[in-house]
């Protein structure tokens, strides 16, 4: 097995598990224990993981969290639920940019069924979705892939998404605290900021959860967007903030399924 194959492997255990034993992945991959050792450091480095005595764990906090395949295993009957309140926004005919993540990963499945459409996306994930899709004029921004957001970020993403325009923007965001809204990673930031600012309106995609948590980067301010969705009605103290805003909140609850 090749190197990067080898290291995709120990993700994909590391996403399924949460841990990885070391003597279990040389046994496993039929390498030294130097070998992982190696791969694992460099794993490390790059923010997937962590190394512990004797293996690696993937946390459910912050930075570990970020990860594509991790996410996308989490929470998946609320991101429906917010996939389907997203697509009420979205009519026939529209150009629609949908930014990385696995939240906008759901709503890309969906968006066949509102064709015809044409969609803007860094997301892998919406992009492998859409390809062979009849109706969907497919527009995939490139860049540099990044395996950690499943997606295509850097200059040329940012440039491509500078020079068109759209009639809504989803962006999804891993926090949000009194009117400003984060995320981790400056590359994901300027990605997403582009997209902001190519489209005619914005939507705001957040599970509940993420509310009153903040991140490295200020992504935007609230007011920036016209509408956020979550999955469950959010705590008092987060409805009193949003409300000196004009943005509408809308709760994909329950009664969706």
């Amino acid at each position: 097995m090749k190197r990067d194959d080898r290291r995709q492997a120990i993700m994909d255990l590391l996403v399924a598990q949460r841990v990885v034993d070391l003597d279990e992945l040389s046994d496993r991959f039929a390498v030294s224990k130097m070998t992982i050792h190696r791969d694992l450091d460099d794993l490390e480095q790059a923010g997937m993981l962590r190394k512990v005595r004797g293996g690696a764990t993937i946390e459910a906090g912050g930075h570990f969290e970020s990860d594509f395949r991790f996410r996308q295993q989490q929470e998946g009957e609320a991101k429906r639920r917010m996939a389907e309140a997203a697509l009420e926004l979205v009519e026939p005919g529209m150009t629609v940019m949908v930014n990385d993540g696995s939240m906008a990963s759901v709503l890309g499945e969906l968006l066949p069924q509102r064709r015809p459409l044409t969609v803007i996306t860094n997301n892998a994930a919406v992009i492998d979705r859409l390809k062979t899709e009849s109706g969907i004029n497919l527009i995939a921004v490139g860049g540099r892939y990044s395996m950690k957001f499943n997606g295509f970020f850097g200059v040329v993403a940012e440039q491509a998404l500078s020079r068109l325009s759209a009639d809504i923007a989803f962006i999804s965001t891993p926090a949000v605290s009194g009117l400003r809204v984060y995320h981790m990673d400056d590359d994901v930031v300027r990605s997403k900021r582009a997209m902001i600012a190519s489209a005619a309106r914005r939507c705001l995609l957040l599970n509940h959860k993420r509310f009153n948590h903040t991140a490295l980067h200020v992504l935007a301010t609230i007011d920036e967007f016209e509408v956020i969705i979550t999955d469950q009605e959010p705590s008092v103290d987060v409805r009193a903030a949003l409300e000196g805003s004009n943005v509408q909140l809308r709760v994909a609850s329950q009664e969706r399924k």
